[in-house]
């Protein structure tokens, strides 16, 4: 689906060795984290099993929705202990092997959190998510305009944020098991005299969602 060189990082060191130390911190403002987990409660069932990954140190779940399993993913146990929704979690560079360790139709529902820029070989990964998940379970990419711009694949840098949005939704239209996904996008109001004047506006808030076909 994408060519060698559109895979590219700036930096092609091992990404273990680059998230190799914990990093506490959101990586998006308040608002955006805000309009997540508001999204959480409107699309995720309660008591069913989620899968977060690319997951670090917050899930950004409801506080007051209780699911039968959260497992985590991520590239620091450190960050992984440190949260609190995760019933379980594992590490793995999905760059280097994007098959999961997980059974087949076994969760509800997959999060993948401004994180999804690194993945160099997305069909691989979105094909294991619709493997994993049960008929009918959904899939939540949210992102942002913010990255690690030495770790994110050369065609998200190059690329507008509406055409990351485009590219996410081709990660599902890759996989014959999703069906059409779906998009939202909320992005800044703020006056252009203010932009000008270097006032930033809110985190622009997109999201893709893809859903497992019922059989």
């Amino acid at each position: 689906m994408l060519r060698p060189e559109e895979r590219t990082k700036l930096d092609p060191t091992r990404d273990s060795d680059f998230y190799a130390f914990p990093r506490f911190v959101t990586h998006v403002d308040g608002g955006f984290l805000d309009r997540l987990t508001e999204l959480y409660r409107e699309r995720l069932t309660p008591n069913t099993r989620v899968l977060d990954l690319m997951s670090s140190w917050v899930s950004h779940l409801p506080d007051d929705v209780e699911f039968a399993h959260v497992e985590g993913h991520g590239m620091n146990e450190e960050e992984l202990a440190k949260n609190p929704r995760l019933n379980h979690y594992f590490i793995q560079d999905l760059n280097a092997n994007p098959k999961l360790p997980l059974e087949d139709e076994d969760f509800d529902a997959v999060l993948i959190t401004v994180s999804v820029q690194y993945l160099q070989y997305p069909e691989a990964v979105f094909s294991e998510l619709c493997r994993i998940l049960k008929p009918n379970g959904i899939v939540i990419v949210s992102f942002s305009n913010r990255m690690f711009y030495q770790k994110a694949i050369a065609t998200w840098r190059d690329n507008t944020d509406l055409g990351r949005l485009e590219l996410v939704k081709s990660y599902f239209r890759s996989v014959p098991g999703f069906g059409e996904p779906e998009a939202i996008v909320h992005t800044s109001t703020i006056p252009s005299f203010l932009a000008m004047l270097g006032i930033a506006g809110a985190d622009p808030f997109y999201v893709a969602i893809g859903r497992k076909n019922a059989s």
